[in-house]
């Protein structure tokens, strides 16, 4: 690939970032924010965790010598469906928090408290 090639893709990029709204507001956040967005909840992270070990199986460690061989594609494929399993919790949580200011409006909520 020529300079020219890479510059036309730099341009596309920055083409795309100035259009999409979320990345806009992803690049204001801060160092800290960011860190914060990243941690899954202890509840997430367990459902997650699960997730994984139902799909991988699930031997005893202490039995067993587990090791598990596959392409690029199918690792991509697990790697996919857990930042899916992670948005679908995200969206869970908010739903259940919003529930349950909906229904005890007086109590702070985890946010508040902290």
């Amino acid at each position: 690939m020529d300079s020219d090639n890479f510059s036309t893709l730099g341009d596309r990029l920055d083409a795309a970032v100035n259009q999409n709204p979320l990345l806009q507001y992803l690049q204001t956040l801060g160092t800290e924010q960011t860190l914060h967005l990243s941690q899954p909840s202890p509840d997430a992270l367990q459902v997650m965790e699960q997730q994984v070990v139902g799909t991988l199986g699930h031997l005893p460690n202490e039995q067993f010598e587990v090791n598990i061989t596959t392409s690029r594609e199918q690792l991509g494929r697990l790697l996919a469906s857990a930042m899916v399993s992670g948005y679908f919790l995200h969206k869970a949580e908010q739903r259940l928090t919003l529930e349950q200011q909906w229904a005890n409006p007086d109590e702070p909520t985890p946010a508040e408290a902290e």
